[in-house]
């Protein structure tokens, strides 16, 4: 047998891109085309394999780059994913490490998955199970904004919706009204939900995001409502870090109940939620990296239950693509005023088309299937780490 693969480079990018879409100060994104830079962090290992992982660029800081992520990763076994996260958790807890975030880690996980990939020569949907080519995708909308013509009333919630239909979607996630543009109304959520159902009739699926703003008695009257309105799931409309409440809320409700999207503690938090909540819910973004997302779902199968993919992007379509245990992609945030097709040009193709029968189609290229422009990410650096 020859000596394992170690990884023998870590670098991370930041370079100037553009985007559709603007993030306002409660960390939506909202349509309003824009000028951006991210951050690419490439792993490499002595038999000329990558991995990658993009995301936005501030992540790192070049201290905690040059002073732990990148001694703790030079040298190690690059197939060994396990040892790496479990010394960066272990770091994470009252180590030398205790800076790093639940985010920072998801980043270093997805590129060590996208290099295992690629270095098997399978697209990463594959490698970690390949159930399926193909998955449905829902629309998940922008939040409720202040620009006429946009979402900024029921009426135009409603008139998105059919439009959403007409293009081939079989599911639609409402994001209502957040904090920044009004104060959390159930009423108002009621007649949204209601509106929607009346536009696109009785076939389509829907969800509702509470978005974590109510109180228990608040949650239970929208969930009873939109429970006689047929809708698919209520997703976290309580806070997160009390799991009594879901508890409490899941029991009184016959509509399926779901979270948590961003608690931390990635798949072991998560295993205390079975009894508390219908489906799960984590992201590889922010949830503790595919590794957590791949236990979360098989600890979901185990108990029965679903567990939806959180957010949009390469990797989650790996994940949904690799189980049955997530039955949709989540394609977001769309809004009337963005071209959601619109491809940047750090891409050379979109990861996830929308097929006029409503599906999502796996990628056939080897690793995470982000479909990355690596020349034009040269062309444009502004910074390495």
């Amino acid at each position: 047998m020859g000596r394992e693969a170690v990884i023998n480079a870590v670098d991370y990018v930041i370079f100037e891109t553009e985007s559709v879409l603007r993030v306002n100060r409660s960390g939506q994104r909202l349509p309003g085309p824009s000028s951006v830079e991210m951050g690419l962090l490439t792993l490499s290992d002595t038999d000329g394999h990558t991995g990658h992982a993009i995301g936005q660029a501030d992540l790192f800081s070049a201290s905690l780059f040059d002073g732990v992520i990148r001694p703790l990763l030079l040298g190690k076994q690059a197939s060994r994913i396990s040892p790496i996260l479990a010394a960066l958790r272990r770091g994470q807890r009252g180590g030398k490490i205790t800076s790093l975030t639940e985010r920072q880690l998801c980043r270093i996980d997805n590129a060590l998955w996208d290099r295992q990939a690629r270095a098997a020569g399978l697209p990463l949907w594959q490698l970690l199970g390949g159930a399926r080519e193909c998955v449905p995708a829902y629309a998940s909308t922008a939040a409720a904004d202040v620009n006429r013509g946009g979402l900024s009333t029921v009426d135009e919630f409603a008139a998105f919706a059919v439009e959403l239909v007409e293009l081939g979607y079989r599911g639609i996630k409402m994001h209502s009204w957040g904090r920044d543009i009004a104060e959390p109304d159930p009423a108002r959520e009621i007649a949204l939900c209601t509106a929607v159902r009346d536009a696109v009739g009785p076939d389509v699926q829907l969800m509702l995001d509470g978005y974590h703003w109510f109180s228990r008695t608040e949650a239970l009257r929208i969930g009873l409502a939109i429970e006689d309105l047929g809708f698919t799931w209520f997703e976290e409309p309580l806070d997160e870090n009390s799991i009594a409440s879901y508890r409490w809320l899941s029991d009184q409700l016959d509509i399926p109940v779901i979270g948590p999207e961003t608690l931390a503690g990635a798949h072991v938090a998560r295993a205390a939620w079975v009894d508390a909540v219908d489906i799960l819910r984590i992201g590889p973004l922010n949830g503790g990296g595919i590794s957590a997302c791949v236990k979360t779902m098989h600890l979901a199968e185990a108990f029965g239950m679903n567990c939806e993919v959180h957010g949009d992007g390469a990797s989650a379509m790996a994940l949904v693509g690799s189980s049955w245990a997530s039955e949709w992609y989540e394609r977001g945030l769309v809004h009337p005023f963005e071209d959601y097709e619109w491809l940047p040009p750090h891409r050379y193709s979109p990861v996830a088309p929308l097929g006029l029968d409503g599906l999502v189609r796996m990628s056939s290229e080897t690793g995470s299937g982000e479909h990355l422009d690596h020349e034009h990410i040269a062309r444009h650096e502004i910074s390495r780490l």
